[in-house]
């Protein structure tokens, strides 16, 4: 990016996710949500200094190998109204759904508009990116280090394939890193079964 005119901070959103792998065989993924602004100002409950946050909310998702949520916990630091606490309890109506396609509607269609807390569901929205970032790549380097390929003989291409430019079935990422997918098309799939 070439450098911005003069400006002035206002707001700071920092979000962070993190995987865990779960001695139980189960999958923990974390998300963390911290808006906060650059200025002393008035609230709806008193006076804020700068930094102090508006929102500091946490989210811990527990998953199997399916991507099935098992457990949902939160954790309510700090919001800008009392009664945003309580949004946190909706969270474990997504117990039993599944993170893959049609995700952002499930959490929509169980916990959306005032069903839930907008920051939450966000923090939700974007666990899934967090799910694929972890899972996979940790079963892919477990198969390694047991002496075994990546991508099983015969398997279908992982999730990834086919969903951004650089993992086109048709360009150079995919032939030199998984070549037997070059050039596949999910009709190939309903040819193989």
């Amino acid at each position: 990016m070439k450098p911005p005119v003069a400006r002035t901070p206002l707001h700071t959103r920092a979000i962070t996710f993190r995987g865990y792998a779960r001695e139980d065989g189960l999958w923990d993924l974390e998300g963390e949500l911290h808006d906060s602004k650059h200025y002393d100002y008035d609230s709806s409950h008193g006076f804020r200094h700068a930094g102090t946050p508006v929102h500091h909310l946490s989210l811990r998702v527990t998953v199997d190998d399916t991507f099935c949520i098992r457990d949902i916990e939160t954790a309510m630091d700090s919001t800008p109204f009392g009664e945003c606490t309580v949004a946190d309890q909706t969270m474990k109506k997504m117990i039993g759904q599944r993170m893959g396609p049609g995700w952002r509607q499930s959490i929509d269609r169980t916990i959306g508009g005032v069903h839930g807390c907008t920051h939450l569901r966000e923090l939700l929205f974007n666990m899934a990116t967090a799910a694929f970032q972890t899972i996979p790549h940790a079963q892919d380097m477990k198969r390694v280090k047991a002496g075994l390929p990546r991508i099983e003989e015969g398997a279908e291409p992982p999730f990834y394939m086919g969903r951004c430019m650089t993992w086109d079935f048709n360009g150079p990422v995919v032939a030199r890193v998984a070549p037997q997918f070059i050039g596949w098309k999910k009709s190939d799939r309903v040819k193989a079964d």
